[in-house]
């Protein structure tokens, strides 16, 4: 069980035998949620997911680092790969005079460990690959506009059971990607989207729906719906909108065991 939700039942005091008197009310609640078990290579899979994400932030820190500490000596290069090997040029380049040889060492133990961590992030990515390529599931979900390797490898390592949803709605629901209620006096009033449930999935997600937004800018006449939404909407509104339809189309393929049909993002 989630153990926010048998918080509610602990009275007064927080020790052992509260939480299992609270646990015992829980447990025998109609509406009460558990959470279901993965199995060893559910956690192994997402294990790897999540070794990449942390790698993915000290990649970004160290780049952050050597562009601000070469910013100091007016040495500045453009966003982006191109722009970070052109950093990396005037690293190794000795013939550079107006980089400091102190700064120069500094920078030098930097590069080398960007590089490192560039190339285990290669390895763990290739080995998500192949347990992509042997996953029926993951294939399926890999149909999906904005839905790649990682994200279907994801989605398929962390939802256990899909039959546990009763819809598309309540899967995107436990990704926190549907409005968040504040309703009063028979008055429903929607705010921004819950952020519940699975963070990686979510940010998964709306990377891959705003990577879909940008192909449908490029050429309107294949998503007509993305199209006509964006007249009307901002951008990161029809992202997360997005989101949320490509979340319910996984859980549609989860469940029946089929392929996308391309009918399902040509309409709302």
């Amino acid at each position: 069980m989630p153990a926010k939700d048998v918080k509610a039942y602990v009275k007064r005091n927080k020790n052992d035998a509260a939480d299992a008197a609270a646990i015992c009310e829980a447990v025998r609640r109609p509406t009460m949620r558990f959470v279901p078990v993965k199995s060893a290579e559910q956690q192994a899979q997402l294990m790897q997911h999540r070794a990449r994400d942390l790698l993915m932030h000290q990649r970004t820190q160290l780049i952050n680092a050597m562009r601000s500490h070469l910013a100091e000596l007016g040495i500045i290069a453009p966003q982006g790969r191109e722009g970070v090997k052109e950093l990396l040029a005037i690293i190794a380049n000795e013939a550079t005079t107006h980089l400091p040889n102190d700064a120069r060492a500094s920078l030098i133990v930097l590069a080398a460990q960007l590089q490192a961590l560039q190339t285990t992030i290669a390895a763990i990515e290739k080995r998500i690959t192949v347990q992509h390529r042997a996953n029926e599931e993951s294939k399926r979900l890999q149909t999906i506009p904005g839905v790649g390797v990682i994200g279907a490898s994801a989605i398929t390592a962390t939802v256990t059971n899909p039959k546990i949803f009763r819809s598309g709605r309540d899967f995107a629901a436990w990704i926190g990607l549907v409005p968040r209620q504040m309703s009063t006096g028979g008055k429903p009033k929607l705010g921004p989207i819950s952020k519940q449930g699975d963070r990686y999935l979510r940010r998964i997600l709306v990377v891959g729906a705003v990577s879909t937004l940008r192909r449908a800018k490029l050429n309107p006449e294949r998503y007509p719906w993305i199209t006509r939404l964006l007249a009307r909407r901002p951008f990161k509104v029809v992202a997360v909108a997005l989101a949320n339809k490509m979340a319910r189309i996984a859980w549609a393929l989860l469940i029946s065991g089929k392929t996308r049909r391309a009918a399902w993002f040509a309409t709302a």
